[in-house]
């Protein structure tokens, strides 16, 4: 099974959808340039995430709808899958907090709703998903999606685990305050599932709400193969499933 080639943008929320797809079409060309297969970014990139609930009420929209189809639409422009979150439409109730993973071919392969909210954030904005975590197959991969909180907890990693997932990529906007996150408990999950995480932050400041950066990708050995700092950045990591043998380009980061 060749590498797994991702490329964790870490990045501040854009101030609305426009800004998002700007900046989303510029960086996509650039992990594709350096040969990433999946581009992940922050959780609820396309539309923020800690804003005011009446304004991500009003910019939810079903899977099918004009936001993601514009993700599509630069995903097979420039040939590159893409990971990225907003707030799913919900009839009736509050939207879900989703991710979809969307391939070069700009074909929706999963998506997945973040079924542990955290706090009083979330749930003054988004209705918890009650479906099993996401999985999907990628050229010989099995790849799990989660989002931020979901990782943190053991139910999500065994389901995807026992459905024979090798990895796991995870949209998050952790916060500051939350360091061990990334410097302890994703090692750990890691290590106890045996699945690879790559999971990428958001960074500097939402209204209030300051993010902590430090997107990580470790193995499923929980060994780390990549970190990055505080700052925005396209962090680049290679990962391979625990049978295969070991891999090749050093992670960098690029500013």
């Amino acid at each position: 099974m060749d590498a797994l080639r991702l490329a964790l943008w870490q990045t501040p929320h854009p101030a609305d959808s426009a800004e998002a797809l700007t900046r989303l079409q510029t960086v996509a060309r650039d992990a594709a340039a350096q040969g990433a297969h999946w581009l992940i970014t922050p959780e609820m990139f396309l539309t923020g995430y800690l804003i005011d609930p009446a304004l991500i009420a009003a910019r939810a929209e079903p899977v099918d709808g004009p936001l993601i189809a514009a993700v599509r639409a630069i995903a097979l422009r420039e040939g590159i899958g893409l990971v990225t979150g907003w707030p799913e439409a919900n009839p009736g109730a509050l939207p879900y907090n989703s991710a979809a993973a969307i391939d070069a071919s700009g074909t929706v392969l999963a998506v997945h709703r973040k079924i542990h909210l955290f706090g009083d954030g979330d749930a003054q904005r988004f209705s918890p998903g009650m479906d099993p975590p996401a999985l999907f197959a990628w050229q010989g991969w099995r790849l799990g999606l989660l989002i931020c909180f979901d990782v943190e907890h053991d139910a999500p990693l065994q389901s995807l685990a026992a459905r024979g997932a090798h990895a796991v990529m995870v949209p998050t906007a952790n916060m500051a305050g939350f360091d061990d996150v990334q410097h302890v408990r994703l090692p750990d999950a890691a290590l106890r599932s045996g699945l690879a995480i790559a999971y990428a932050n958001a960074c500097g400041q939402e209204g209030g709400t300051v993010y902590n950066g430090l997107s990580t990708a470790v193995g499923g050995d929980g060994s780390r193969i990549a970190e990055a700092g505080r700052a925005p950045c396209l962090l680049d990591a290679a990962l391979r499933p625990l049978n295969a043998p070991p891999s090749t380009p050093p992670a960098r980061t690029r500013a």
